[in-house]
């Protein structure tokens, strides 16, 4: 019978005493907050579970019978009244005091990604590029920072992961209610509902601005699902990394020119602009245009813009960099380059990477910024060479390109036991996360203690990998009783089984499979009854990504091989839920992927902090991560081998070496007890992990270094190159381009040399006569380099002097032909020395010494 079916959505009624459950649905701090996230679940457990731990979506399908009976149970009421205190008293925290007074009253950051990972209820990110995102924001407003970040709204943001029968990857994406998220449309101040609009080839595209609260600061998030839009440009911000080379580009025009209309149409102006990866630096060629429209040259817009932005880049590979071709940047821009007085070759340049064809988001990025810096030392390095074509004369040690280590936010990512543990013996911990000499209190924890507060976090991540699992082989088809084969291991008491995790982007680098190289060797491992070993792999391929997504398959295969059926297990549906599970409750935390291929991998951050053990290469954040003290270790390092080798011989090599770390080190350690069933070796590690890791590798402390290092200085210098209405941002882009121009024609000689041998104290006199070409003998500097070559034949500075000349109060009409530069050194260094002078343009407006890449050595 045919009939038609109607739709009535019935949601509770909040009753006055408990009605700001709405407040604390509406603001992502419950995503850290665990009391919150548990005060919901109290109400209905059954609800709370189905609505994904999402708040809103809860407080939209709880029935009205329980949401009355919590009036009538004094202690939930008791915590509710708590949880909002608690609230109230988070928004009230006033900043640290050390930044309060660096930090001037006009003063805002400006944050742009293209994903954030807060948590499972608002599905904006992909993996460890939103996360750290998430991480980012959520420590800026725990330190009360006036920032704001910008993104978009994803329709069905990234896939859901099955993995079927077969081991395949399946994806499917689901259309995602906004009434079920903690969102609001975002109003300027006359309180009108901002939408901006956005030039395509032949039409105007509008987009939505959304605003999301993050404790106390806020995202305001792009989307063009508007029945204004046509059906095709409503999609534009449906997949987060979907579609093809169209979809990107419109992408990433709706975050970096629409990210910066939207900001001004909210009223807001920030002093320093940070650009997370490549994806928004359209966002530069924005600014750029509203200089231009003041009456600026491009040029000298260039160096407004420059002056206050910071970027950083997370990808370690060239192919990992967005590059569009010349012809969709013409058909994108081709109407904006005129109106910014330039042609199309100077617009071109502006993304321009050295010897590479095509439109690199990189290198507009690294030319619309004056500060850039990688995630790790490591990267940091990786990333001044894969950039030195930027500063062609400049050695790549010494460019602009710095590092700023990752780092996670400690309340996100910490076991709730852990956390009350801390708060049992240190109620101030939170306000000391960045003093590693305070941390020196986990030492003291009595093993028992430690050890049970261990166990109850592994014996949740138990529960929960045996559900999940549970659920997806009884999806694939496998009776009861193989489900229960394959789950055996984690019957047994949670301290007498080692677990293994690996949770990750499955891409090729990170090396998922390294593990089975030697298969032998690795049954041998596992086949100890009495020693059990669990390996636990879990993690997404990109749809697109058939290397990686072969990686799933290869480890589902393993899976189920005999000799490793229960003992490795591969879990589907891969979120910041099971993330957090995972690093707070492995035992060993494995990552293994191709070095310098890891810009920081994070995950080893979380499971650290909790106490579990890093089994990694020394690649990313773990080249900085890695301690010994005496016969303790925070983890084991697996020194890589040089890839000048061959590729096979390094994988092969690498996982020997990890497979008799696991045979001589990890498991014997891991069941080595005492009289009691302690291993209290491996507990001072595990203590040690936490007194190291926590401190070191927690997002304050990058947020923190991010301000000192950059932030300030954005704000600074972009206020130093606007006073005047920019005239020292006129008075340094003539100065480059005379610089530009005379370079090739300037010189120096070494018009003096010492004797060979001096004493100790004494003065050396060095005179070098430089050939100026025009140029003033104040904007040239004479750096003098006492050092020596290293073994791979890098210069290694030991001591540097530098030597200029002050402007004289009246400029001479015509600038000398040569100018004499003299250096009076008191050398303290001792033994065999050797020198090296260079020439380098200077002005006192520069950021950065080297800025221009021009150099040359005598």
């Amino acid at each position: 019978m045919n009939t038609t079916i109607y739709t009535l959505e019935i949601t509770p009624r909040l009753p006055e005493r408990i009605k700001r459950l709405d407040d604390l649905a509406n603001n992502l701090y419950y995503s850290w907050a665990r009391s919150i996230r548990y005060l919901f679940s109290r109400i209905d457990p059954v609800c709370w579970q189905s609505s994904g731990d999402n708040p809103r979506l809860f407080l939209k399908r709880v029935s009205q019978a329980s949401i009355d009976k919590t009036l009538t149970d004094p202690v939930f009421l008791a915590d509710y009244d708590d949880a909002c205190r608690h609230f109230d008293d988070y928004l009230l925290q006033p900043m640290p005091p050390e930044l309060m007074e660096r930090i001037q009253p006009d003063d805002l950051v400006a944050y742009f990604c293209a994903e954030y990972g807060f948590h499972e209820s608002l599905p904006i990110y992909s993996g460890g590029l939103g996360i750290l995102a998430g991480d980012h924001c959520k420590a800026a407003s725990d330190l009360g920072l006036p920032f704001v970040a910008v993104g978009l709204l994803y329709r069905q943001g990234y896939f859901k992961q099955t993995i079927d029968a077969q081991g395949n990857q399946i994806a499917s994406y689901q259309d995602i209610d906004f009434n079920t998220l903690p969102i609001s449309p975002a109003t300027d101040a006359a309180g009108h509902t901002v939408q901006i609009s956005l030039n395509f080839p032949g039409r105007v595209v509008q987009a939505q601005v959304w605003q999301v609260r993050v404790g106390k600061i806020a995202l305001f998030l792009l989307d063009t699902d508007l029945p204004s839009n046509s059906a095709a440009d409503r999609q534009i911000t449906y997949r987060l990394y979907g579609g093809d080379r169209r979809t990107r580009i419109e992408q990433e025009i709706v975050l970096g020119i629409g990210g910066v209309r939207a900001l001004r149409a909210l009223g807001l102006a920030p002093t320093a602009w940070h650009i997370n990866e490549g994806h928004a630096a359209f966002g530069v060629l924005e600014r750029l245009r509203e200089h231009v429209d003041t009456g600026k040259e491009c040029a000298v817009a260039l160096e407004l813009v420059a002056s206050s932005t910071v970027f950083t880049t997370h990808t370690p590979v060239p192919a990992g960099h967005d590059v569009f071709s010349e012809e969709l940047i013409d058909e994108y821009f081709g109407t904006l380059w005129p109106q910014m007085h330039l042609s199309r070759e100077h617009f071109l340049a502006l993304g321009k990477a050295p010897n590479e064809p095509g439109f690199n988001m990189t290198a507009l990025a690294i030319h619309g910024s004056r500060q850039h810096n990688g995630v790790s030392q490591i990267h940091g390095t990786v990333a001044a060479d894969m950039a030195s074509g930027f500063w062609p004369e400049i050695p790549a040690h010494e460019n602009p390109i710095t590092h700023v280590t990752n780092g996670v936010h400690v309340d996100t990512f910490l076991a709730r036991e852990l956390s009350q543990l801390f708060s049992s013996l240190h109620r101030d911990w939170r306000w000391n996360l960045r003093e590693a000499a305070y941390w020196k209190f986990v030492d003291t924890i009595p093993n028992d203690r430690f050890w049970s507060v261990r166990a109850a976090i592994k014996a949740e991540l138990i529960a929960d990998v045996r559900r999940r699992l549970t659920t997806q082989l009884s999806e694939d088809g496998l009776s009861d009783i193989r489900v229960e084969r394959t789950l055996r291991y984690l019957d047994r008491p949670e301290s007498d089984v080692l677990i293994v995790g690996f949770a990750r982007r499955f891409a090729t680098y990170k090396r998922a499979n390294l593990l089975f190289r030697d298969r032998e060797r690795l049954t041998q491992l596992l086949a100890d009854e009495n020693r059990p070993i669990i390996f636990i792999f879990a993690g997404k391929a990109h749809p697109a990504d058939e290397p990686g997504k072969a990686l799933i398959r290869e480890i589902w295969q393993l899976s189920n091989e005999p000799a490793f059926h229960g003992r490795v297990l591969l879990l589907e549906g891969y979120d910041m839920a099971l993330a957090r599970k995972l690093v707070s409750g492995c035992d060993v935390w494995l990552n293994n992927p191709e070095y310098p291929l890891e810009a920081s991998g994070t995950s080893g951050q979380k499971a650290g902090l909790n106490g579990a053990l890093n089994l990694s290469v020394a690649d990313g954040w773990w080249g900085e991560g890695y301690q010994q003290e005496g016969s303790l270790a925070n983890g084991w390092s697996i020194k890589p081998y040089n890839r000048s080798f061959n590729h096979d011989y390094c994988d092969s090599e690498e996982a020997s070496d990890l497979l008799t770390l696991l045979e001589t080190e990890v498991k014997p350690l891991f069941f080595e007890r005492d009289a009691h069933g302690l291993p209290n070796r491996w507990i001072q590690n595990s203590k040690m992990a936490i007194r190291t890791i926590l401190p070191q590798f927690n997002s304050a402390r990058m947020v923190c270094d991010y301000i000192t290092h950059h932030y300030l200085l954005a704000a600074q210098y972009g206020r130093k190159l606007r006073a005047d209405d920019g005239v020292l941002a006129t008075t340094l882009e003539d100065f480059k381009n005379r610089v530009r121009a005379a370079w090739p024609g300037v010189s120096g000689v070494l018009i003096n040399e010492p004797p060979a041998q001096i004493q100790g104290g004494e003065v050396v006199q060095f005179n070098i006569e430089v050939t100026l070409n025009g140029l003033n003998p104040e904007e040239i500097a004479v750096e003098c380099l006492f050092g020596a070559p290293d073994a791979q034949g890098t210069w290694v500075t030991a001591k540097r002097y530098s030597s200029t000349i002050s402007a004289p109060a009246l400029a001479p009409a015509t600038p000398p032909a040569t100018q004499i530069y003299g250096f009076a050194i008191t050398v303290s260094l001792a033994g065999l020395q050797n020198y090296r002078f260079r020439l380098v343009p200077y002005h006192t407006a520069q950021l950065h010494p080297y800025e221009l890449g021009l150099m040359k050595w005598l």
